[in-house]
């Protein structure tokens, strides 16, 4: 026997002698039963004695342990294929922008034991468990399958012309927020199955930020800075620099998540351009303004022109009034006046009549008659005026 057959043989039991074949000089093995009925095995060798007897119907769990090792190490390794595995090992969670390409990998190997038709398939996880997952594409029986609504599949295709060759990737021409989520690449050929999950986050790059100065630039006034981008995904990081004029000042105040820049106290020296830039995971952009130092108003002045003005405009209101006062007496007045003028006038007298009235009237009617019968009209026709004569209060 060889050495490591030797080796395995002292573990069965203490009555097996570690001399070889050789060693015995050619002689055999030979058996006596012992008493209390065990197989005693004797070496022809009268120095193997001291190995008595050895219990053959029983193998404690240690001994088995030490068996199954020995024969391990024994005996050569038999040829075992391992079976279909997803041999991607890129990141589990991907960020990228908005309108960005991205391929989410998923490479698989075969076994001889695979005999089952292919079968890929490229889902979207549902968060809620109790609903099924979204399928998006899918290779089986040598042909491809695309699912889902059109914005949902708009540029998305494995990456491979041929997904049954190991690579089963899938590319996206261009994100949008409808593509995040947790994809799923399953691939079955049975018996043979395995999975891999990629988490895809969409993050929506800052705008170009508006930079402006806030409560103005006075010398002696508090001068704000303000920076802001109307998109992006949060959360967005605003930092201030100073192009021209030296550092910003020391005791500027920077606030990161708002995009203020405070100067408490501004001055000359504070004046200058100064750039805003905002961030986040997937890009940056950013805005600059030109802060001026401006001669503070005369204060003196501006609050003597305040009290003329408020007087001018109390004298204007004053003079309205009266001058609405002052109508409205006039018109009273001539109302007044019109009317003693009625009540003082006297009335007409009426004409008297009396035979001597009527008498004169009479001869100068006739007189007239007979003067027209004499002298005959002529085309010249002059009339006389009449003339007010107060005793009867009427022309005569």
């Amino acid at each position: 026997m060889s050495s490591g057959h030797n080796s395995l043989f002292s573990f069965l039991g203490s009555s097996v002698c570690l001399k070889n074949f050789s060693q015995l000089n050619g002689r055999k093995w030979h058996k006596e039963r012992c008493p209390n009925g065990n197989v005693q095995k004797r070496c022809c060798n009268t120095r193997c004695l001291k190995w008595p007897c050895v219990r053959l119907t029983s193998v404690s769990p240690s001994s088995s342990f030490m068996i199954l090792t020995v024969l391990a190490m024994l005996f050569p390794k038999a040829n075992v294929t391992a079976a279909m595995k997803v041999t991607s090992s890129g990141p589990q969670t991907i960020q990228m922008a908005q309108g960005d390409p991205v391929t989410l990998d998923c490479t698989y190997t075969l076994s001889q034991a695979d005999i089952g038709e292919l079968d890929i398939e490229w889902s979207v996880v549902s968060p809620d468990t109790s609903k099924k997952d979204q399928m998006i594409i899918s290779y089986t029986g040598g042909r491809k399958y695309t699912h889902g609504d059109s914005d949902l599949m708009k540029g998305v295709d494995f990456t491979a012309t041929d997904p049954s060759q190991g690579d089963a990737s899938l590319s996206i021409a261009s994100l949008t927020a409808s593509h995040a989520g947790t994809h799923q690449c399953k691939v079955k050929k049975a018996p043979g199955v395995d999975s891999r999950k990629i988490s895809l986050i969409v993050i929506v790059r800052p705008s170009v930020p508006k930079c402006w100065v806030d409560s103005g630039e006075a010398v002696g006034e508090p001068a704000s800075l303000r920076c802001r981008s109307d998109e992006g995904t949060a959360p967005l990081l605003y930092s201030w620099r100073r192009e021209s004029g030296g550092p910003i000042p020391p005791d500027a105040i920077q606030n990161t998540v708002t995009g203020e820049l405070l100067i408490s106290n501004h001055s000359v020296s504070h004046s200058g351009v100064y750039s805003c830039e905002v961030s986040n995971a997937v890009g940056k952009e950013s805005c600059r303004l030109n802060l001026q130092a401006l001669k503070p108003p005369n204060r003196a002045g501006v609050i003597t022109g305040t009290v003329v003005g408020c007087l001018l405009l109390i004298m204007i209101v004053l003079i309205i009034i009266w001058l609405l006062i002052f109508k409205c007496n006039w018109n009273q007045h001539d109302k007044e006046f019109s009317n003693e003028i009625r009540e003082d006038a006297p009335a007409p007298e009426s004409r008297p009549t009396s035979r001597i009235s009527s008498f004169r009237s009479g001869v100068a009617y006739s007189q007239v008659a007979q003067t027209q019968n004499e002298h005959p009209p002529s085309t010249n026709t002059s009339y006389s005026t009449a003339k007010y004569d107060s005793r009867f209060g009427y022309a005569v």
